[in-house]
């Protein structure tokens, strides 16, 4: 078997999400357990790491192993042993990085939202396109251990005809304002000019979530709120909060399927994890979170009578299985990354493009959109 090392671009990984799922959960992972096998070559990811902070990622590289690292993003992008560029960089620099990397001939591939309008997502993924470079968006929650576990049961005919979905989205974000409860997201997911919101942020993931679980998203209601109008950054200075930072939303599939999203940054969490999916058909419903999942039959569901005076004589967490683990699963970004090495190495099938990243984009727009005019926004396909 031959082997590879492939140049791969990471601009932008010194935040949270990009050094914890995508240089070290993925990248440096596939690294450390010998490359990943791509046709009949073995191939051996070669990062390096970009960004305008030099001691950020000189940092970065030195507690990570990452022998190569720069500020000249327009070296990096000549130099032909990279041949792949990622981006998790904020969303509103994002597209004028894309565009450089598709110039000098790079596969893209990048976190999601892909840009801060529709227009720029389904343009970028048109002049990706175009230039004949594979590319993708990262939507990692349909690796995630909890919906690959619902796939199954969907699969085995468990569900019968499946009515709707009921998804639970968020936490307690701690304002700063209090001693000892620091903030535990960064400030800039609270400033819309920086890119941050909840519809921009959650909406992108929902679509994608929808779509290939439920049913294309035809039409969305959408009501967004900003609850907590100040909060304080990671400075300990106080700040306007200019983004939305709840939605509660209700969308409609081609399938039939009726399905309502709450997201909030500010809700006390009593239920299963801090992302679950009531998925309720005719024969079957199951509890969906991040890594498990519980199933209740028909022939298994209680019976309840409505009588208010007295304490319900049902335990309603009864009756229900927890779906097992039947094989190891492995951590949801590391596997979209090896797909799309896959994919650029040896051609294998690769459906979660750029294209489909501006679907999530469409969605988060068309959602402001029902939220200013109070109204159901029809959701048109693309192609």
């Amino acid at each position: 078997m031959k082997t590879k090392k492939l140049g791969i671009i990471l601009n932008g990984v010194t935040g949270r999400m990009g050094t914890n799922q995508h240089l070290v959960r993925s990248i440096l992972a596939i690294r450390e357990q010998g490359g990943v096998v791509c046709g009949d070559t073995l191939v051996i990811p070669d990062p390096i790491l970009t960004g305008r902070n030099e001691d950020k990622i000189r940092a970065l590289a030195t507690k990570y192993g990452v022998e190569r690292y720069t500020t000249d993003l327009d070296a990096a992008l000549a130099d032909p042993h990279n041949e792949i560029f990622f981006d998790a960089s904020g969303t509103p620099y994002r597209i004028g990085f894309l565009e450089k990397a598709i110039a000098a001939g790079k596969h893209i591939y990048c976190e999601k939202p892909t840009a801060v309008s529709f227009d720029e997502a389904l343009r970028i993924a048109v002049v990706a396109e175009k230039a004949g470079v594979k590319n993708g968006a990262v939507q990692d929650k349909l690796w995630l251990p909890g919906l690959r576990k619902y796939q199954l049961l969907k699969e085995q005919g468990f569900f019968g005809k499946i009515l709707s979905v009921r998804g639970e989205f968020g936490y307690w974000v701690f304002t700063g304002e209090h001693q000892g409860q620091p903030i535990q997201r960064p400030s800039w997911n609270y400033r819309s000019e920086d890119g941050g919101g909840m519809i921009v942020d959650m909406h992108c993931h929902w679509r994608y979530v929808i779509d290939n679980l439920f049913g294309n998203v035809t039409r969305v209601f959408c009501k967004a709120a900003t609850h907590i109008e100040e909060r304080v950054d990671e400075d300990g200075k106080p700040f306007k909060c200019t983004a939305d930072d709840s939605a509660y939303a209700l969308f409609e599939t081609d399938t039939g399927i009726i399905c309502q999203f709450n997201s909030s940054w500010n809700v006390r969490v009593r239920r299963d994890d801090l992302l679950t999916m009531q998925v309720d058909g005719t024969e079957g419903s199951a509890i969906v979170g991040l890594r498990k999942c519980w199933a209740q039959h028909q022939s298994t569901t209680p019976r309840p009578v409505w009588n208010p005076d007295i304490d319900s004589p049902i335990d309603y967490y009864d009756r229900w299985v927890e779906v097992p683990d039947q094989l190891a699963f492995e951590n949801a970004f590391k596997i979209q990354w090896e797909l799309f090495l896959k994919h650029v190495v040896n051609d294998e099938p690769f459906r979660w493009t750029l294209r489909e990243g501006a679907k999530g984009v469409q969605l988060a727009e068309l959602s402001w959109k029902s939220h200013e005019t109070g109204a159901w926004v029809d959701v048109p396909a693309i192609g």
